[in-house]
């Protein structure tokens, strides 16, 4: 949503912001303030609270303009793809059946129309210096209930989703970046087959990981 020179909600923020009535560009100066914050301190530790004190505004401008810290971040990023519908598809799956429903999901947002855009922009992210809203955004807005799902023994979740998402970027590297055959030809389908599994493993099987503070 574009903001106007005279928005009520920026006229609203400056009398308790100290903002010249009447300025312009509040969401661009959020998303601005959230980037800045996002890649200084993680997804974690940037709260709502000092992404608005940054951006000058009042901490319920930024939930009136992106809603939840989630949706913030996702605004930030600006993937052309609808993560919500993304997640709900791997909501939807049961726990042993996360490994293919991850690979056969992912898979098809590189080889629909939009694919291509996607991976232009995570690279262009990831070339501009950003690769902190990246991982944010692929383990805190696309994993982040899965993360909950697979923590078994409690502390494991970040690791394990951590090491599926190893294992998808090197399917997406030889699919769509360099070009290895036969991955390049598999269908999703078969690929869901061949790499769910492993993708299965790392998810909810016996693993010798570290302690989750090592």
């Amino acid at each position: 949503m574009s903001v106007s020179a005279h928005d009520p909600d920026d006229t609203a923020a400056s009398g308790r912001s100290g903002r010249r009535p009447g300025q312009s560009g509040t969401r661009e100066a959020i998303l601005d303030a959230a980037r800045t914050r996002f890649a200084e301190v993680g997804f974690d530790k940037a709260s709502i609270r000092s992404i608005a004190s940054t951006a000058g505004v009042d901490p319920a401008l930024v939930h009136h303009y992106f809603g939840t810290k989630q949706e913030l971040l996702s605004a930030v990023v600006n993937l052309p793809v609808d993560t919500d519908v993304i997640r709900a598809r791997i909501a939807a799956a049961p726990v042993d059946g996360l490994g293919e429903t991850i690979v056969r999901t992912v898979i098809g947002v590189w080889d629909s129309p939009i694919g291509a855009s996607a991976i232009a922009a995570f690279r262009a992210i990831l070339g501009g210096g950003d690769a902190a809203l990246v991982r944010s955004f692929v383990l805190e807005v696309i994993l982040r209930d899965v993360r909950d799902r697979v923590d078994s023994p409690p502390g494991s979740g970040y690791a394990r989703v951590a090491l599926a998402v190893a294992q998808m970027g090197g399917v997406l590297m030889a699919r769509k970046i360099i070009g290895i055959e036969p991955i390049v030809s598999m269908s999703a389908d078969e690929l869901a087959r061949l790499v769910g599994p492993s993708l299965q493993r790392y998810l909810t099987g016996d693993l010798d990981l570290p302690p989750a503070d090592a």
